[in-house]
C-alpha cells in the first residue's frame, strides 16, 4: 500500500517571488526523481492540492497530479479546507505557512524575519506569522529551513526544538529555466563596465545603502544598473533624480536578469537579513563576481566566493565596489570561486534530502 503525500500548492495561485520559486523548484525536482526511479511511485504517491483558482504559472509535471479542491481561497482555504482534503496522508508545506488543525505535516519556514526585522512587514502580517510560526513549530512533525543561520533564529525566536529542525539548502538553477534575453542590454551602453543591483521596497534589502554608495563614489568610469520594479526616487529624501551614471531598468524578466548577471562586472547585495540569499548564488552561477553583506546567512551560503561589506556603512560598500572594479585579478578570482561554490547547491539535492526527511516522518522507526 502506497503512502499518500500531499503538497500544499496554494503557491500556484500566488505571484512568483522567493518562497514560491523555492516551492516550484522542489516540486519539479521531486517529479524528476520519480521519473528517474529515485522515488518509487508504487510506494509513495504525491498529490498537489490547491484552491479552485486560476494558477499563475502551471507546473508541467509527469508524475505529481494537481487537484483543485474546496470553495475558499487564501489563508481561509489553507486553515479550514486543506486539512480535510489532506486527511489520511502527510502534508508538505513549502512556503512558510500550513494549517494549524493538522498534526501530520512538514513545514518549510525560510527565516524568522517577522521577529528579527519587523519593520519590513505590515502589522497584521507580522502578528499572524508570528503566531503561525510558533504554533507550527509545536504541531508539525518536522520543520525544514534553508540555512543554519535560520535554524538558530527559529530556535531563538520561536522556541522550536532543535531536533525538529532540518537544514536543507536551496538550489540555484531556476534562473536557467529560460534562455538569456540580451535585448535588455540595448537599453544602456552595455559595452561600458557596469555594477548590477536589484531594488526593493523591503527595508531589509537595504537598497538605500546602494544609493548612498553611488553618491559617495561620484563620477567613475563605470555605470550602476538598477533592476527591479521600484522607482528608486522613493529612497531619496526628495524627488531629485539619482546620481549620474545610474540606469534604472524597472521590472526585468528572468531571462533579462540572466543576461544582466552574465554581463555585469559585479553584483552588489548589501541585505540586512536573509534566510538563504538566492540572488548572489544566481549571479555566481552566471560568472558574476558578488559583493554581499557580512551578516545573516550570507557568509554561510557564499563562503569564500564573495567580497563582504558592512551593510550599515555606505562608505564601506563604496570601498568594496572600488576594490572590485579597479582590480581585474580580484574579479577573476571571485568569478572562479563563485562558479565552484554554486556546485554545492542544486534543486535535485534539495529534493533528495526533502524526500529522505519525508521518509523518516512516515517511518520513524
Amino acid at each position: 500500500m502506497s503512502a499518500n503525500i500531499f503538497i500544499n500548492a496554494r503557491f500556484l495561485t500566488q505571484p512568483v517571488t522567493g518562497v514560491q520559486r523555492y516551492a516550484r523548484e522542489v516540486v519539479k525536482a521531486l517529479d524528476h526523481l520519480i521519473e528517474h526511479g529515485e522515488i518509487d511511485k508504487s510506494k509513495y504517491r504525491f498529490t498537489l492540492l490547491s484552491p479552485r483558482r486560476e494558477t499563475k504559472a502551471p507546473l508541467e509535471l509527469k508524475h505529481i497530479p494537481l487537484q483543485q479542491v474546496g470553495f475558499l481561497s487564501g489563508h481561509a482555504w489553507e486553515q479550514l479546507e486543506l486539512p480535510l482534503y489532506s486527511r489520511g496522508g502527510l502534508l508538505i508545506n513549502l512556503c512558510n505557512t500550513g494549517p494549524l488543525l493538522k498534526d501530520s505535516q512538514v513545514v518549510t519556514i525560510h527565516d524568522a524575519g517577522v521577529f528579527a526585522f519587523p519593520e519590513a512587514y505590515s502589522f497584521a502580517f507580522r502578528v499572524w506569522y508570528r503566531i503561525l510560526f510558533k504554533e507550527l513549530g509545536k504541531r508539525a512533525r518536522k520543520i525544514i529551513t534553508v540555512s543554519s543561520f535560520s535554524k538558530n533564529e527559529l530556535i531563538r525566536f520561536c522556541g522550536i526544538d532543535p531536533e525538529k529542525i532540518e537544514v536543507i539548502y536551496e538550489g540555484k538553477e531556476q534562473v536557467f529555466s529560460v534562455a538569456p534575453d540580451y535585448s535588455i542590454l540595448e537599453k544602456f551602453d552595455a559595452e561600458k563596465p557596469f555594477i548590477l543591483a536589484v531594488s526593493s521596497l523591503s527595508p531589509h534589502k537595504n537598497f538605500q545603502a546602494v544609493v548612498r554608495a553611488i553618491e559617495l563614489l561620484g563620477h567613475t568610469g563605470f555605470q550602476f544598473v538598477i533592476a527591479g520594479g521600484v522607482n528608486p526616487k522613493v529612497f531619496k529624501s526628495s524627488a531629485e533624480p539619482l546620481p549620474g551614471g545610474v540606469i534604472h531598468l524597472g521590472y526585468v524578466s528572468d531571462g533579462q536578469l540572466w543576461a544582466l548577471y552574465e554581463k555585469a562586472a559585479c553584483f552588489v547585495y548589501p541585505s540586512f537579513y536573509e534566510g538563504f540569499g538566492l540572488p548572489p548564488l544566481e549571479a555566481m552561477a552566471c560568472g558574476c563576481p558578488v559583493i554581499v553583506s557580512e551578516v545573516a546567512s550570507l557568509p554561510e551560503i557564499c563562503g569564500d566566493a564573495a567580497l563582504y561589506c558592512n551593510p550599515h556603512s555606505a562608505s564601506d560598500i563604496a570601498d568594496k565596489v572600488k576594490q572590485v572594479m579597479n582590480n581585474a585579478g580580484l574579479r577573476q578570482r571571485l568569478r572562479q570561486k563563485g562558479l565552484e561554490r554554486v556546485k554545492m547547491f542544486t534543486w535535485l539535492e534539495c529534493a533528495r534530502k526533502t524526500f529522505e526527511l519525508i521518509k523518516t516522518v512516515l517511518n520513524p522507526y
